[in-house]
């Protein structure tokens, strides 16, 4: 995770390009999670009340691009992402400010019970597309020397993705429970069950039994709808790369996990 920037260490300049689009900030609250920013802080202000603030430097290229892929994105998420309320560039940082979702992040141990509020966010996601102007690369991109033939035409889809569903990227609203899904930071586009698929091995990760897992994966329909054939090839792309990545030992328990995907087909 890059180092945070604190609000009163930003440039001058950057303060007050902020202030002029949500007016004056009378209190900062740095956010310690996440990966792809260098500034992540709760402002309240005068004017709007609690608004998330996140930020990068114009010479951060890696986190720059993931910053646009969240305002390029804003108008397609919003409803399951906060909504993105404004967009600043000033003295080198570009900076999004966002609705400030109050909630906490989920939890998928064991006896939790965010579970069904997450399906139907997944639920929903599977209906997202890419708008026309917006060129989002194709689930397999990231995975090309590791296709066999045919695991492109099997994993191509038009469902905009997701991709890295893990608890921090997951907000569970205090007052409603309603699942959030943020930091759309590494889009795809592919079929309609991926994101389903990926969480449901993050439960296994966070302990929950692989059946429970999978029970709860039949919750979200475009995994019910899932061709046997195109999980099969999602399931050994996903463990030729993490094998390739960190070797056998390394990735065989995350590869376990993926192959109980098969199971439930």
């Amino acid at each position: 995770m890059s180092k945070r920037v604190e609000w009163a260490d930003l440039p001058a300049g950057v303060r007050a390009a902020v202030e002029g689009r949500t007016g004056p900030v009378t209190d900062t609250t740095t956010v310690a999670e996440g990966l792809n920013c260098r500034l992540a802080a709760v402002i309240r202000t005068e004017r709007h009340g609690r608004l998330f603030l996140k930020g990068v430097r114009d010479t951060d290229i890696a986190e720059a691009a993931a910053l646009q892929w969240e305002l390029a994105l804003g108008p397609v998420v919003g409803g399951i992402a906060p909504v993105v309320r404004h967009s600043v560039r000033a003295d080198g940082w570009a900076l999004l400010v966002f609705d400030h979702i109050d909630g906490r992040h989920a939890d998928l141990a064991p006896g939790t019970g965010d579970l069904p509020s997450i399906a139907r966010a997944l639920t929903r996601m599977t209906r997202l597309r890419t708008p026309a102007h917006l060129t989002v690369p194709a689930f397999t991109d990231g995975y090309g020397e590791h296709l066999t033939p045919g695991d492109a035409e099997l994993l191509a889809g038009d469902t905009l993705l997701h991709t890295d569903t893990n608890p921090h990227n997951i907000l569970i609203g205090h007052a409603d429970g309603d699942a959030h899904v943020i930091d759309w930071a590494m889009p795809a586009t592919g079929p309609a069950w991926i994101d389903a698929a990926y969480t449901a091995v993050r439960l296994m990760e966070c302990e929950q039994p692989p059946d429970d897992a999978l029970a709860w994966l039949t919750a979200v329909p475009a995994w019910r709808r899932a061709d046997p054939r195109a999980v099969e090839s999602f399931v050994n792309v996903v463990s030729r790369h993490w094998t390739a990545r960190v070797g056998h030992r390394g990735a065989e328990p995350s590869n376990s996990r993926f192959r109980w995907l098969l199971q439930a087909r």
